[in-house]
C-alpha cells in the first residue's frame, strides 16, 4: 500500500528527537495534560455557545429532494426526530465520482448512525447529483446512510456549497461566511437543523471549511501518533486522501481532479483554506 513514506520519515527521526528519563517522560506529559485539559473545557464551553446560537426559520416545502423512497420535503428527512445533521457532499450533476475528502468524511458515518439515532438525530448526505448518479457511486463504496439528491432545488445554493455561473463570472463569492476567491463550483459543509413540536422546521448551525474535520474520525488518532498526520505543507493539505479502493492505485499527476468529471484541486473539498 502507498502511505507516502517518504514525507513520514522526513517529519519525525529518532535520531533527532528528545529522549528521556522516565521521571522527566512523566512530568512533561502532566504539563502537556494540563493543556489537553484547558483544551476540553474550552471544546466544552464554544460547544454550549454553539447550542446557544439563535435559530432561524425554514420553508421545509421550498425545498423538495429525491430520494429513494420518492420525492420528500426537508422536513420528511427527519425521519420522526426533532433533530437533523446533513453533511454537503460534493458529488456534482455529471462527476464519475465524489470527492475524496467528502468521502473520507463519508467513510466514517455508517457506524455512527444507529447512535446518532439514540440521541435523537437523523444524519442525511445530500448532494447536486442526479439520485441515479449517487446510487451508482454508493454502490461503488458499499455505504449504507441516507443520501438524497437536491437536484434542481436551491438547496445547495442557498446554504452555500454550490455556486452559479454569475459567482464565477463575479471572481468571487461567499462561503465560510465570508467572501473569497471562486475556487469552483461545489464546497464542503456541514449543517444542523431542529424541527418543532408542530412541524416547523429551524436552521440552527451550519460550519464550512476546515469546520467539517468533526466528520474525521481518523484525524484525531493520527493527531496522537508521533508523525501525526504527515500531510505536506501546501495550500490543499489533504491531497493525500483517496477514496478508500483507491489507495492501491497509481497515483494520478493532479490530486484530485485527474479524471473528466472532477473537481480541481483547489476546489476540492476541505483543507484548501481554514
Amino acid at each position: 500500500m502507498n502511505t507516502d513514506t517518504a514525507i513520514f520519515h522526513a517529519a519525525t527521526d529518532v535520531a533527532s528527537h528528545p529522549i528521556v528519563s522516565d521521571a522527566r517522560w512523566l512530568a512533561e506529559r502532566n504539563a502537556l495534560l494540563a493543556r489537553e485539559k484547558e483544551l476540553t473545557r474550552l471544546h466544552d464551553r464554544v460547544a454550549s455557545e454553539r447550542r446557544a446560537l439563535p435559530w432561524r426559520r425554514v420553508d421545509d416545502k421550498a425545498y423538495v429532494f429525491d430520494t429513494q423512497a420518492g420525492r420528500c420535503t426537508l422536513g420528511e428527512l427527519f425521519a420522526g426526530r426533532r433533530q437533523l445533521l446533513v453533511q454537503h457532499f460534493m458529488l456534482g450533476p455529471g462527476w464519475d465520482a465524489g470527492c475524496p475528502s467528502c468521502s473520507y468524511m463519508a467513510d466514517h458515518i455508517d457506524g455512527m448512525t444507529v447512535h446518532l439515532a439514540q440521541r435523537d438525530i437523523t444524519f442525511v448526505a445530500v448532494s447536486r447529483a442526479p439520485l441515479a448518479e449517487i446510487e451508482r457511486f454508493r454502490r461503488r463504496m458499499g455505504w449504507k446512510f441516507d443520501w438524497v439528491s437536491s437536484h434542481g432545488s436551491r438547496f445547495n445554493f442557498d446554504f452555500r456549497v454550490s455556486f452559479t455561473e454569475g459567482d464565477a463570472a463575479s471572481g468571487a463569492l461567499v462561503y465560510n461566511f465570508a467572501t473569497q476567491p471562486f475556487q469552483g463550483d461545489e464546497a464542503p459543509g456541514l449543517s444542523v437543523f431542529y424541527r418543532g413540536d408542530a412541524g416547523e422546521v429551524f436552521h440552527t448551525y451550519s460550519t464550512y471549511g476546515r469546520g467539517v474535520e468533526v466528520m474525521m474520525g481518523a484525524y484525531p488518532l493520527m493527531d496522537l501518533v508521533p508523525l501525526g498526520r504527515g500531510e505536506r505543507d501546501v495550500p490543499y493539505k489533504m491531497e493525500w486522501v483517496r477514496h478508500h479502493d483507491r489507495y492501491d492505485a497509481p497515483r494520478p499527476a493532479d490530486r484530485p481532479g485527474a479524471a473528466a468529471g472532477q473537481p480541481a484541486a483547489s476546489a476540492a473539498c476541505c483543507h484548501a483554506r481554514a
